[in-house]
C-alpha cells in the first residue's frame, strides 16, 4: 500500500524549514526554493500547500506564534506551581528576549515581518500583526491583578505600563541582536523597570 501522507504534519515542516532560513537571513532574503531545499522537497510541493509566499509566510509565522506561547507557558512553570503576576509577567517578556537560538530565531523572524510589512500593503492587511495588541491586553490584566492585590500602586495605569513593557522589550532584543548590548544587561534593564512597577518583593501570591 502507499504511504498514507499526513499533510498537516508536511505543511508544519515546510513552514518550518521557512523559519529556520528566515532565522539566518531574514524573510526579506527567503524565496520559495530556498525553503523547499532546506525542507528536502520539490518546490512543487511547497506551491501545492502555499500558493504564494505570502501564504507561505503568514503560515511560518503562526507556527512560530504558536511555538513562542509554549515557551512562555513552560517559563510560567518553571516560576513554579503558583507564579504570581510578576513572575507571569517577567515570564512572558523574557521569552521574547533573544537570549538563546530559539528565541533569537522568533525575534529576528517577527521583525523582519514587521519591517516587510511597512512597504507591503499584502502583509501589513494580515493579522498577525494583531498579536501584540493581543499580548498588551494579557500584560494589562496581570499588572490589574497585581493592583488589586497591592502589588503595583494604586495610581499606576496599567494599560500604560503594558504598552510600554512590550515596547521596551522590543528594542531591548534588536539591541541583543545587533550586538549592541547582551542578554545579561537586556534582562537587567527589563528587572529595573519591573521592580519600578512592583512594590518590594518579586510579586508572588505566596
Amino acid at each position: 500500500m502507499p504511504k498514507r501522507v499526513d499533510h498537516d504534519e508536511r505543511r508544519t515542516e515546510i513552514a518550518r524549514a521557512l523559519v529556520r532560513v528566515a532565522g539566518r537571513r531574514g524573510l526579506h532574503a527567503v524565496g520559495m526554493r530556498d525553503v523547499a531545499a532546506e525542507a528536502g522537497v520539490s518546490l512543487r510541493l511547497v506551491q501545492y500547500y502555499f500558493e504564494t509566499k505570502e501564504k507561505l509566510l503568514l503560515f511560518g509565522l503562526q507556527q512560530l506564534a504558536e511555538e513562542f506561547g509554549e515557551r512562555v507557558t513552560a517559563r510560567v512553570r518553571a516560576a513554579g506551581d503558583a507564579p504570581g503576576p510578576r513572575a507571569t509577567v517577567e515570564a512572558l517578556l523574557l521569552a521574547s528576549l533573544p537570549t538563546d537560538e530559539e528565541s533569537r530565531t522568533f525575534h529576528l523572524v517577527y521583525t523582519s515581518y514587521a519591517v516587510l510589512a511597512v512597504t507591503d500593503e499584502t502583509l501589513a492587511a494580515q493579522p498577525f500583526l494583531k498579536n501584540p495588541d493581543a499580548a498588551e491586553g494579557v500584560l494589562t490584566g496581570l499588572l490589574a491583578q497585581a493592583q488589586d492585590s497591592g502589588l503595583v500602586g494604586s495610581g499606576v495605569d496599567v494599560r500604560t505600563e503594558a504598552t510600554g513593557l512590550l515596547a521596551m522589550t522590543a528594542g531591548l532584543g534588536i539591541s541583543v541582536l545587533t550586538g549592541q548590548r547582551g542578554p545579561e544587561s537586556a534582562n537587567a534593564v527589563l528587572s529595573h523597570q519591573l521592580d519600578r512597577i512592583f512594590r518590594g518583593g518579586d510579586g508572588n501570591d505566596s
